[in-house]
């Protein structure tokens, strides 16, 4: 049976990871792969995530099964960090959280959840959208369809492309946005703007779904909550995928969270119910560690403030080296938009062929879309980028 099978090609950030691991150069630069790295090119462990860990490995009483839905103090958690304190959705009972194997895990399962209410559904995403969006959704037997996002001119958002799409969507359709610090583009939509997508949903009976995989790390967990928060005030359903994989750096524990906002609190039961039965026939319950580590840093007063001081200072330096970056390529030329961009990602809009250039001839790795990692970058190495950059560019 399986010799019937044809090797897939490989990932092009999986295969990215392995060019520059193999490459023997000492000054090479990763801005490919997308983790968040200190100044010394590390992805680190968070003091307030080994503080966790550490009272959980003494504390902890057994390995059982945590359930389908995961912890109860992690999705509550959860929910109040994704919309706020006083949430009346939370209070009201019209919100339920369910903890998931990372991000992906919540994309996967609201697909599943979104099929199940409707088999032949359409999900709008962005042009462009994080690769993994296709496979996740597609995958679950959704269509997908596209709206114009990204301007490949000015690399800033399209807004009235994005708006004139939408407008040839149809009730009931599904629209997946970006919470925060759009990946791959860094172009994000401004309060206003989120404001007039409000509208535009609300007007035309679509069902927002938000990928919140990025909160905290573009303006700060306030700012960068605002638009998705004002959103789910207004609308009567809406799906929220968050994952903790950048915020709290817990990349291989997994740990995401899956949220339905529903019209009414029994709307919500009925919905969940259905949710929690699509789980137990996929991987039947989440893995516990990473959930218990969030758990553990948000119901403690001191380490949830420990966790918010790392995490401002982690989104300090993202802004401070957007700006940075920007100074020191503007011999090159206009880069000013990577400024005003937030979170991890832009595209520096130059050619495969010259990406290909970076990464022969100066050891400078990144996408052949010439999406940037920005958060791989130090003062350090600025200035041998830009000579690089000024170099393909002539």
């Amino acid at each position: 049976m399986f010799e019937a099978l044809n090797p897939l090609p490989q990932d092009p950030i999986l295969q990215l990871m392995l060019q520059f691991r193999e490459d023997t150069r000492p000054d090479k630069v990763d801005l490919g792969i997308g983790v968040y790295k200190d100044d010394a090119g590390n992805t680190p462990i968070m003091a307030a995530v080994t503080e966790a860990e550490r009272r959980l490995l003494e504390g902890e009483t057994t390995k059982s099964y945590v359930g389908p839905a995961g912890s109860a103090g992690f999705n509550n958690a959860m929910a109040t960090l994704i919309l706020g304190d006083n949430s009346p959705l939370i209070r009201d009972g019209r919100t339920s959280v369910v903890q998931t194997p990372g991000g992906c895990g919540a994309l996967r399962m609201a697909a599943e959840f979104l099929r199940l209410c409707k088999t032949d559904i359409t999900v709008w995403v962005s042009t462009p959208t994080w690769a993994n969006h296709l496979p996740l959704l597609g995958g679950a037997g959704l269509t997908i369809r596209e709206y114009s996002y990204l301007n490949p001119n000015t690399l800033e958002v399209d807004f009235a492309g994005m708006q004139e799409t939408l407008e040839t969507a149809k009730a009931g359709d599904v629209v997946l946005l970006h919470g925060c610090c759009h990946n791959p583009s860094g172009a994000d939509l401004s309060l206003k703007q989120w404001k007039e997508v409000t509208s535009l949903i609300q007007r035309k009976g679509l069902l927002p779904f938000v990928d919140m995989a990025y909160q905290g790390l573009g303006e700060g967990l306030e700012a960068d909550a605002a638009g998705v928060r004002h959103l789910a005030g207004a609308v009567p359903e809406m799906i929220i995928a968050a994952s903790c994989s950048k915020n709290f750096g817990l990349y291989r524990e997994r740990t995401g969270a899956l949220a339905l906002i529903s019209g009414t609190a029994s709307v919500n039961s009925a919905a969940t119910s259905q949710l929690l039965g699509i789980i137990r026939s996929h991987y039947s319950m989440p893995p516990a560690h990473g959930a218990a580590i969030v758990e553990t840093i948000l119901e403690d007063e001191k380490l949830r403030a420990q966790w918010q001081e790392e995490l401002n200072g982690m989104c300090e330096r993202i802004l401070h080296l957007r700006h940075a970056f920007a100074d020191t390529l503007a011999p090159v030329g206009d880069f000013r938009f990577i400024a005003r961009q937030r979170g991890m990602f832009s595209f520096l809009g130059i050619s495969p062929e010259q990406v290909a250039r970076l990464r022969t001839e100066h050891g400078i790795y990144l996408l052949d879309s010439s999406r940037v990692n920005v958060a791989g970058l130090n003062d350090r190495v600025l200035p041998r980028v830009a000579d690089a950059m000024n170099d393909i560019l002539e």
